[in-house]
């Protein structure tokens, strides 16, 4: 038989595991074959070793691909180290959990943290800020017992039209000093749900997050009457999802902030003066989730009506609650973190993946990236600017 011409049957897509190797690492010693060595001066020659980057680990045969790979499996896919452990047997190779644990704590420690801390310094010169914060579980802290709740919060930049910055940062309570502590600084406005520990906060305007008002509404229909606008409790989800209708008109149009706020004036605050009028009516029997969408609403008026005050500010804290989800899916893997220096590790990487992540780069190359530069307290902030994942250094590096 003779072939008389090939035609398109399908397209496959195959997959090639990964693979790790050993990569033995050298350093040649030159010397100068013009200085010549004498009995009387047997010092003379000259010898110079080639230059070469410090280990990732003192000590380890670890390299940045391998510890940006555990924390990406970790804090991107939310693959446990006990379950890596078994991945990285199956492919013959010995590293136990407390292995991956110790390397992600080191690089977290000494390199990450400063990126992390240039990324707080700028995220402080901001002047829209949001704020959410949940458990997490860390055994071993000091005088506390391990099924004590303790924090991880999450602050990050709010919509001002420039790169986003979202941070990650652990505490043992909930404490306001805490959010206090780590906004000192700031001067702006800072969205929010509910919890009462922002109130009072020093040069900061609170906004409260009108989501949650939705919420406890919706909480509060019964079942199968979403539909029935005689009830309350739907006429009070209708309230709210009337501003977030204006809202996204508003994003459709491209609005700046300005006409922004010019809409919001215009559209929106009658819906909110017949919202507060509407509520001042209503009389829900006390105990139910009804009484306590109300009193949540009303508790919280004055910071509600904050965002008319400026086109940049949110009318919710959605953004912050997406950002802080990977977190607590996460969690459900993993359960908890062995130690206070385990979960403020896990804050600083958090950091760096959900960073990348909203400036579009790939998580597993930024970390790669950043390990292989290996910062230090010595870098000034022009360097670091180059680590940044809004950087043109990062983007031709980092991207996919």
């Amino acid at each position: 038989m003779e072939c008389i011409g090939k035609e398109f049957v399908r397209h496959e897509f195959r997959f090639t595991p990964a693979k790790g190797k050993v990569v033995n690492i050298y350093r040649e010693t030159y010397k100068c074959p013009e200085c010549a060595i004498s009995e009387e001066h047997p010092d003379n020659q000259t010898f110079v070793k080639a230059p070469v980057q410090e280990p990732l680990i003192p000590e380890s045969y670890a390299s940045e691909s391998v510890v940006g790979w555990a924390m990406h499996q970790k804090y991107q896919n939310g693959l446990p180290l006990n379950r890596q452990e078994s991945e990285w047997k199956q492919q013959g190779v010995p590293l136990s959990r407390a292995t991956l644990a110790n390397w992600i704590i080191y690089c977290a420690e000494n390199y990450l943290c400063h990126v992390y801390d240039y990324f707080h310094r700028q995220l402080r010169m901001r002047k829209y800020l949001m704020a959410a914060e949940t458990r997490v579980q860390a055994l071993n802290e000091p005088e506390r017992n391990p099924e004590t709740d303790s924090w991880m919060w999450l602050f990050r930049s709010g919509e001002d039209g420039l790169p986003p910055i979202l941070l990650y940062h652990y505490t043992e309570t909930r404490a306001k000093f805490h959010a206090a502590s780590f906004l000192q600084g700031f001067s702006g406005y800072l969205e929010t749900d509910g919890y009462q520990g922002y109130n009072n906060l020093p040069d900061i305007k609170r906004c409260s997050c009108w989501a949650h008002v939705r919420r406890y509404f919706t909480d509060a229909i019964p079942k199968g009457k979403e539909y029935d606008y005689s009830l309350p409790a739907v006429q009070g989800v209708q309230f709210c999802s009337r501003l977030f209708d204006c809202e996204r008109y508003s994003k459709a149009k491209n609005h700046t902030a300005e006409q922004r706020k010019q809409f919001r004036l215009e559209k929106e605050k009658p819906i909110l003066d017949a919202f507060w009028n509407w509520l001042d009516q209503q009389r829900p029997n006390k105990g139910t989730r009804l009484a306590k969408a109300v009193n949540y609403a009303q508790n919280r008026k004055d910071t509600l009506m904050t965002y008319l005050e400026d086109g940049h500010c949110s009318l919710s804290n959605n953004l912050t609650e997406n950002a802080i989800r990977p977190f607590t899916v996460g969690r459900k893997n993993w359960l908890f973190s062995a130690s206070p220096k385990g979960a403020a590790s896990s804050a600083i990487v958090y950091t760096m993946v959900e960073m990348a992540k909203a400036n579009d780069l790939n998580t597993y190359k930024y970390l790669t990236y950043l390990l292989s530069q290996r910062p230090d307290a010595k870098m000034s902030d022009e360097q670091l600017e180059q680590l940044a994942p809004w950087s043109e250094t990062a983007k031709a590096n980092c991207q996919n």
